[in-house]
This record gives C-alpha cells, sequence and structure tokens, in this order.
C-alpha cells in the first residue's frame, strides 16, 4: 500500500508540470491584454504600459514562467490585480461560504439517490420505475436557471419561507436562513441524474449469478441488496462521486451569483470578468491538484471497498 501511495503521488509530479506549462501558455500567448483591460477605454498607451511594468508582464515569458512555478511552490500568489486583496487571503474568506453551499448539496444527492435508486432497481418495469423515470427525464430537461427563478418566486417572494439572497458571518445562521433554499433547488436538480446512474448501477448487480445464489441460500430480499448488492455497486458509485467532488467549485458559481453567497465560485467568475490572472491560475492549479488528490484517495477507497481489488 505504502508503495502504491508514493508511486502514484510521484506520477503526479508529471501531470502537474503538464497543467502548469498548459495554464501558462494559455493565459500568456492566448488570453487578453489584463493591462489594457483594468487601464480601461479611456487609459493612454503611457498609462497602459505603467499597469504593465507594475504587474511584471513587460519582463520576458521565462521570467514570468519562474516567477509562476515560484508562486505554485511558495503558496504565495501575490495579490489579486483587480482588488489589490492577497489571494491567499481571497481563498480564506470565500472558500468556507462555497463549501457552507456545495458540501450539503453533494451529500444529499448520494444519501436521497441512493435508497430510490435501489427502490426503483429492485422493482424494474413496475408503474412507481416507469413513472420515477419520467419524472427524471422531464427533470433532466429544465434547465437550472428555471429552477432557480421558479424556486425564488414561489418559497421566497409567494411563501416567505426561506430569503432570496443574503449571508452572515454565522454559520448557523446560514445554514438555517441563507442555505435550505438553494440546496434544496440544487438537490432537486441533481437528484435526477443520480438517481437514474445509479439505478443502472443497481441493475448491473441484479442480474449476477451471486444474488441468484444468495436468494437461493435463503437470504431476505434486505440482506441481499443492503449487504451484497449496494457494497459491489459502491466502486462505480464512488468513481461518480469522485468525479463530482472537484465539481463543487464549478458549480457553484449559478447558485453563487443569483443568491448572492460571497463564495469562490462568485469570486472566480468576477475574476474572469475582469481578467484577474492571479486568481484564476490560482485556482485552476488548485483544482488540478484537488482532482489528482481526489482520485488517489478514490482508489485507496476502492482496495476497503472491495479486498479483492490489486493496487498495482
Amino acid at each position: 500500500m505504502l508503495a502504491y501511495l508514493i508511486r502514484r503521488l510521484w506520477q503526479m509530479v508529471p501531470t502537474l508540470l503538464g497543467v502548469i506549462g498548459l495554464v501558462f501558455v494559455l493565459f500568456k500567448f492566448f488570453g487578453g491584454d489584463p493591462a489594457e483591460i483594468l487601464g480601461g477605454l479611456n487609459a493612454t498607451a503611457e498609462q497602459v504600459d505603467a499597469i504593465r511594468q507594475q504587474l511584471g508582464l513587460n519582463e520576458p515569458w521565462w521570467v514570468q514562467l519562474g516567477i509562476f512555478v515560484k508562486q505554485i511552490v511558495s503558496f504565495d500568489w501575490g495579490r489579486s490585480w483587480a482588488t489589490h486583496e492577497s489571494v491567499a487571503s481571497l481563498f480564506a474568506t470565500r472558500l468556507p461560504a462555497t463549501l457552507t453551499v456545495m458540501l450539503p448539496i453533494l451529500v444529499l444527492d448520494v444519501l436521497v439517490a441512493l435508497p430510490i435508486a435501489m427502490w426503483v432497481a429492485y422493482r424494474r418495469g413496475s408503474l412507481a420505475d416507469r413513472l420515477i423515470m419520467i419524472i427524471t427525464t422531464v427533470a433532466l430537461s429544465i434547465s437550472f436557471l428555471v429552477y432557480i427563478i421558479v424556486g425564488q418566486y414561489v418559497f421566497g417572494f409567494q411563501l416567505g419561507w426561506f430569503p432570496v439572497q443574503g449571508w452572515s458571518d454565522s454559520l448557523w445562521t446560514n445554514l438555517v436562513t441563507y442555505v435550505p433554499l438553494p440546496v434544496l433547488l440544487a438537490v432537486l436538480v441533481g437528484i435526477a441524474p443520480q438517481t437514474r446512474l445509479y439505478r443502472s448501477f443497481f441493475l448491473d448487480e441484479l442480474g449476477h449469478d451471486y444474488v441468484r445464489t444468495a436468494r437461493a441460500k435463503g437470504l431476505g430480499e434486505g440482506v441481499v441488496l443492503f449487504r451484497h448488492v449496494l457494497r459491489n455497486a459502491l466502486i462505480p458509485i464512488l468513481t461518480n462521486v469522485s468525479l463530482a467532488l472537484p465539481g463543487i467549485f464549478v458549480g457553484s458559481f449559478l447558485i453563487e451569483v443569483f443568491f448572492s453567497i460571497p463564495g469562490l465560485g462568485r469570486e472566480v467568475l468576477l475574476a474572469v470578468n475582469r481578467s484577474d490572472y492571479p486568481v484564476i491560475q490560482a485556482v485552476t492549479v488548485y483544482l488540478a491538484v484537488l482532482t489528482m488528490l481526489i482520485n488517489l484517495a478514490t482508489d485507496l477507497l476502492f482496495k476497503w471497498v472491495d479486498p479483492r481489488v490489486v493496487l498495482k
């Protein structure tokens, strides 16, 4: 196990170097000129050159690449070009709001979709199965923006159950006041594809010989489903969850914008609009590292879920 872990960590190095090189090339040679964007339409050529010199954009590309690598190694990305706020401070202050909203969404998506998918898979072909599949298909066909607009109008303006926008410094206040509505709407959107996907995983396992053998031995359906089918279906389920984890930050853009949540997703969107390269580069590299670490953790979980899995 230790040898496998060391080998996987070592294999991440060339992948990370490739990500760093790609990010630098895209931002350096294909992105717009941040000095012109920060200077505005009325800035003179002298003012643009002064901004470019202040940001270090007039240095040769290899010098800028060295600065970029140094920032990654030292975890010091400097300051935002637009707000002059430390990028580290920006992460520290925005990330908690994103996690407060997105982690409950991810957990509830899995916890709600799993029993529903198992139940409809067990009752495959029944009226309930067909009805739920129709409902999930319709739900998949509706844009998330529609859920947000209708949900804010019904639950916020008409019923007055939840505030439409707002945030506070208290975690408890956020969880009971501002988080429920965006979490409810996001779970309504996410549960449809998760239910259909997990249903296919369970149906695949229910068709195997070990299920018929377990039933022939006299085991109850509950034991067959939860002890055997669920455990064997956990590997593709864990794979799906691991793919969804990095999407926590990507999927938070719309939620944070429409509900005025001061999270990292909204900050990244603002950074893209104003070509704030230090913020965008930091998020891109950290997201790549997070994805690699999540994949490693998922592979280790495979061994825990199914001892037959051999880590090579």
